[in-house]
């Protein structure tokens, strides 16, 4: 009896850890729907400026910008996004070991630079700490800045990587995050930056010169190629944020999704187990009847 008490206690326990797991791939799945509103909500502004940009480029006018001037790399940064709660299977562990091909790349490509990791979140930070590199420090981000920061925090925070990169303070700046392709799927990825790359801003529809003798600009290709070139640095670190973030939810909800079956796979043996015990407990009770009958 003290047998089938303690599977019941089992299957108690994991009956709980079902329904737990079965409600957070919900809330996950809810969360990775919502990053995916927000993604079409940042788009059309996305694609406006990158229509500006292109028929600006297309031009053919050379335009001066210092997010857009290249020079010899001293200090180079790695912003890499990981999360800051758990229970996401892999995912952190996949981000860390792609951050360390992307140190090797940027060691290789630029020898004798001092290379700066800054983690957003809280889980990424934990394993980056523990990068014992002789040329690379890992840098704590300010308060509020994590995974789960708000629009206005991300433009705050690339304002600050801006400001570094135009005094001098940084040569190169990078991002590591994980690219939501689908539920099942995220892709590890890297952009740069700073400093912004031609081929990056010349992202559009309209690239060809044709169509620009429809344009007047005013007050010059260039001032204006200054006031949106800052633009398209914000909406290129919001997609990144809102892809990241929908990625953790997205391998939040295939590790649930594992767990459940798990779960339930085990629940089926457990019950099966119990039912073995309980009947040959009530087999045992019927012979000892029978038996005490018998000896009567």
């Amino acid at each position: 009896m003290a047998t089938l008490k303690a599977l019941r206690i089992r299957i108690g326990s994991v009956s709980s850890s079902e329904k737990i797991t079965g409600a957070m791939k919900m809330i996950s799945s809810a969360k990775v729907h919502k990053n995916e509103m927000e993604l079409k909500r940042l788009l059309p502004f996305r694609q406006q400026v990158d229509s500006i940009m292109a028929h600006l480029l297309a031009t053919g006018l050379e335009f001066n910008s210092p997010l857009i001037t290249k020079r010899e790399v001293r200090h180079a940064a790695i912003v890499v996004f990981g999360s800051d709660d758990g229970l996401c299977g892999a995912y952190n562990i996949n981000i860390f070991k792609y951050l360390l091909t992307q140190i090797r790349k940027v060691r290789e490509t630029y020898p004798g630079a001092e290379i700066t990791v800054i983690p957003i979140g809280k889980k990424i930070a934990n394993a980056a700490k523990k990068l014992d590199l002789p040329d690379v420090k890992v840098e704590k981000p300010e308060e509020g800045v994590d995974s789960k920061m708000a629009p206005e925090k991300v433009n705050e925070f690339t304002e600050g990587l801006r400001g570094r990169f135009n005094d001098g303070s940084l040569d190169l700046v990078q991002t590591v995050y994980m690219r939501f392709i689908s539920m099942s799927k995220q892709v590890a990825k890297t952009e740069t930056l700073f400093p912004v790359s031609p081929e990056i801003k010349g992202e559009g529809e309209h690239d060809k010169k044709d169509d620009n003798k429809f344009y007047l600009f005013e007050p010059d290709p260039d001032s204006i190629f200054n006031e949106v070139l800052p633009m398209f640095v914000l909406s290129t670190m919001q997609e990144i944020t809102i892809e990241n973030r929908s990625s953790e939810q997205a391998a939040r909800v295939m590790a649930m999704q594992s767990a459940n079956d798990n779960a339930k796979k085990l629940l089926e043996e457990l019950q099966l187990e119990y039912n073995k015990l309980r009947q040959q407990a009530i087999t045992t009770e019927l012979l000892d009847i029978l038996g005490g009958q018998t000896e009567r």
